[in-house]
Formats: structure tokens, sequence, C-alpha cells
């Protein structure tokens, strides 16, 4: 392992007599050993650093918002606020911010939503190291990157003119209500999580589902894992509710 993200070829070039303009990443990835990978890849660039880096949606969120880095590297499925939203939220801060989504969720749904909101690269997990490296080369100048999968979805999407997102109909905090609750999190949790009354949360989660036509917390839970808001094993779904 420690061969394969040496990356020799990225640091050969003495870099004290150069003056090169450090660019600084955040990595979001709530699996540990693939952040920490991420990480030693980075920092085997000559030319960048990781800066901070976080398992949690909204930790990562708020490192963002504190650093202004030139590169976030994001994972769509994060716990507290999920990578799609985290995007939404950045571009709508800052257009020229550079994001590259490393992610195994890679939908229609989704690939139409992260296109709106403007990512700058898409990467899926079962891409290879080489294939990474390129990714994250080419992203971190601004230049866009896509897996070869992606482009496919990116064709059928210009062929079809689009798909509509329900999500476009759901407010910033409607969408965080939605993860919290198929996280199975009590009205009474997601009022203290968000600041609000729990009577607020109540209302909101009515709204919700009148909105999206569903009638219980499993229905929306289904939804939100169907639409890559959150991910949850078969057993926890039927217990939700």
């Amino acid at each position: 392992m420690t061969t394969l993200l040496s990356n020799p070829r990225h640091t050969t070039t003495p870099t004290s007599h150069l003056d090169i303009k450090m660019k600084n990443v955040i990595v979001i990835e709530d699996q540990t050993i693939l952040r920490d990978l991420i990480c030693q890849l980075v920092e085997g660039y000559s030319d960048m650093k990781v800066i901070a880096q976080s398992g949690d949606g909204a930790v990562g969120y708020e490192l963002c918002l504190e650093h202004e880095p030139d590169l976030v590297i994001l994972d769509i499925m994060l716990p507290n606020l999920n990578g799609s939203e985290i995007l939404r939220r950045l571009k709508a801060k800052n257009q020229g911010i550079n994001i590259l989504i490393f992610s195994a969720a890679a939908s229609i749904s989704v690939v139409n939503r992260l296109l709106k909101s403007g990512v700058t690269g898409y990467i899926e997990k079962n891409a290879g190291l080489k294939e990474l490296e390129k990714a994250i080369s080419l992203v971190s100048e601004g230049r866009s990157y896509f897996s070869p999968r992606i482009i496919d979805i990116m064709r059928e999407l210009m062929i079809s003119g689009g798909k509509d997102d329900a999500l476009d109909s759901l407010t910033t905090r409607e969408r965080e209500i939605i993860q919290l609750i198929a996280e199975s999190f009590s009205n009474k949790e997601i009022a203290a999580k968000l600041g609000m009354s729990v009577r607020t949360a109540d209302t909101h989660r009515t709204n919700i589902m009148k909105k999206l036509d569903l009638h219980d917390v499993a229905a929306l839970t289904r939804w939100a894992i169907s639409n890559k808001l959150v991910h949850l094993a078969e057993s926890e779904i039927s217990n939700s509710g």
C-alpha cells in the first residue's frame, strides 16, 4: 500500500526554489480507511495539502465554510448531512469552488441533481488508483472529470432532456429533516439538533409528507434511500415508523 501511495512522479521535482501556490484540500468521507488513503494520495502531490478531513457531513460542511478550500473531495452517503446537499450549499456560496464527488452512488436522479448543482467532477469508488489520481489533478485545476459510467448517464440525461427531481420542491431545511427522519431521529431529537421547537419539527415533517405524497416514516425512509440521501440496512428500514 505504501508503494501505491508514494506517487514519486509528484514529488521528484524539488520545490524549495519554485513559487508554488499550495492548493488546500478537504476530504469528507465516512469510511475511515478510504478517507486515510485519499489524504495520503493528496499529500503525495507537491502542490496540494489536506487542511481538514471529516467522516461527518455536517462537520465537513462547517470545515469548508471555515477554511474555504480550493478542492473538496466528497462522498455522497454521509451521516447528518449528505454530500449532494453539501455540494449544493457550497456552490450556492461559491461557484468557483472545485468539488470532486467520489462515491458509489450513481443513479440518474443523483447525477442529474449534482450536475444541476455544478459539480466539477464525479468518479465512482470502483475506479482504479490511476483514474482517481487523474481526477484529483484535473479537478484541482478547475477542469472537469467524469467516470465513463457517469458520462453515459449524462448522455441519457441529454437525450431525455433531464428528469424532474422531487428534491427541487424541498427547502434546505426540509432536506435536512428528511435525512434525520430516515436516520431514525425523533421529532424531539431533530428539534434539539436543528435548534427549533418540537412543534416546528413536527410541522416540517407533515409538510414534507404532503409534498412527496408519502404517508409514513417507512415510506419516507425508502424514498430517502432511493434518492441517495441516506443508506440504511433493510433491517433498519423495517423498524422505521
